[in-house]
Order: C-alpha cells, then sequence, then structure tokens
C-alpha cells in the first residue's frame, strides 16, 4: 500500500525477509507475535488507513508516528488471538463505517475520485474493507471483554464535578453549572477514562504474558 521513505523502513525492521522466485524481496517481517508473523506490508497498510482517515499524507508521519502503528499493529495481533474464532462485523455496521470514511473526501462522491483518493493512499476498497472489518471485529471483542465493568457510580460524578469540572471553570472564567445539567457528559467522561484504563492494563498483561520480537528486541526477550 503506502510506500516508506527508506530510512523510516531499516529503523525497526527485522532482517527477515520474504523471497520470491528469482530472488525477488516482496515483504518483509517487521515482528513476531506469539509466533504470527507481522509483514512490512501490514505496517505500511496500517499507516495508509490512518492517514485516510485522518486525511493526511503519508509522508507528513515522523518516524515515533510510524513506530507507533507498529506498536498498534502488535496489539491487534494479541487482542485478536483472544478471540477463536473471529466474530464476523454485520455488513450494515462496516458499509456504514466505510461510508463515513469516503464522505471525508469530496472526491468520494463519485466512484472514480474514490478511487483516486484510494491510489493516493496505494489502498485498494477490498484492502479498506477487510482492515476496516478487522478493525469492528477487534473494537467488538474489546467492548465485549470491558465493557461489564465499567461502572461509575454517583459518588465518582460528584468529586469529579466538584474537584475538577468546577475548578476548571473558575480558572478559564467560564460559567458555573448545575450538576444536573452536566451529570450525563461526567458520567460519559468517566466511563471513557476507564474504559481506556482498563484496555492499557489488558493489553500489558497481554505484552507481558506473550513474545514479541522486533528488530529491537533479542530473540530470548519476551517483550520490547
Amino acid at each position: 500500500m503506502k510506500v516508506w521513505p527508506q530510512f523510516a523502513i531499516w529503523s525497526i525492521c527485522l532482517a527477515t525477509v520474504t523471497v520470491a522466485h528469482g530472488g525477488e524481496i516482496v515483504d518483509r517481517v517487521v515482528a513476531n507475535v506469539n509466533g504470527h508473523v507481522l509483514l512490512q506490508s501490514d505496517w505500511e497498510e496500517e499507516l495508509a488507513l490512518e492517514g485516510l482517515m485522518n486525511i493526511r499524507a503519508l509522508d507528513s508521519f515522523t518516524l515515533a508516528e510510524r513506530k507507533a502503528a507498529l506498536d498498534r499493529l502488535i496489539d491487534q495481533e494479541l487482542l485478536r488471538e483472544q478471540v477463536r474464532p473471529p466474530d464476523v462485523v454485520p455488513a450494515d455496521q462496516l458499509a456504514v463505517r466505510l461510508t463515513e470514511i469516503r464522505k471525508l473526501y469530496a472526491e468520494g462522491a463519485t466512484e472514480e475520485g474514490w478511487r483516486s483518493v484510494l491510489r493516493r493512499y496505494g489502498l485498494t476498497e477490498s484492502i479498506l474493507e477487510k482492515r476496516v472489518g478487522n478493525n469492528l471485529q477487534l473494537m467488538r471483542l474489546v467492548d465485549a471483554k470491558l465493557r461489564p465493568s465499567l461502572q461509575i457510580d454517583e459518588k465518582a460524578v460528584e468529586t469529579y464535578y466538584h474537584e475538577q469540572l468546577l475548578p476548571e471553570l473558575k480558572k478559564t472564567g467560564g460559567k458555573e453549572v448545575a450538576l444536573a445539567e452536566v451529570i450525563g457528559k461526567i458520567r460519559d467522561l468517566l466511563v471513557e477514562q476507564k474504559f481506556n484504563q482498563l484496555l492499557s492494563n489488558w493489553l500489558a498483561s497481554l505484552r507481558s504474558e506473550g513474545h514479541i520480537e522486533t528488530r529491537e528486541s533479542a530473540p530470548g526477550d519476551q517483550s520490547r
């Protein structure tokens, strides 16, 4: 998909390569997650998808951002291992998400315009559909795993209101609002914060228990 500058590739790729007949290098292994290899093409697709969804040029990503994309791929593989067989994403949900992405671009109003956008990111419709479907699948997995434990009590909401929201409003000169007016928004915010913390803890546990190798980790290391 997306073509990476050479300097960004060699810095964290593994030396292992896939070789076609005749000696032509067709892909490169960039990580091994519990025996499952992640290829340079997977990495490139992840960056291309992020660029597409955020309307960012591919050459605008920094080396740190590219490395973060590889970390996301590793996390995705760790999560994907938690569901066998994979849950199928409903076709209507996938169609809605693909339409949302397409609407980000004025050119997406026509088929040729949309194909032009995808070519700009080195994508095809089939690759985009597969990767978006995979992401939705993982979101469903994470929700099913973590959502039942996302309980926010009234005391937590009131504490946030008095100790964070009101002081912030006072600091910025904003108008004070009653708790009843913002209780729903505060609860949603606290749910999101707790969800992110639970997900971070889960991923940390999966990484500590797994065997992950990149060029930055020695063959015997458990994690990067």
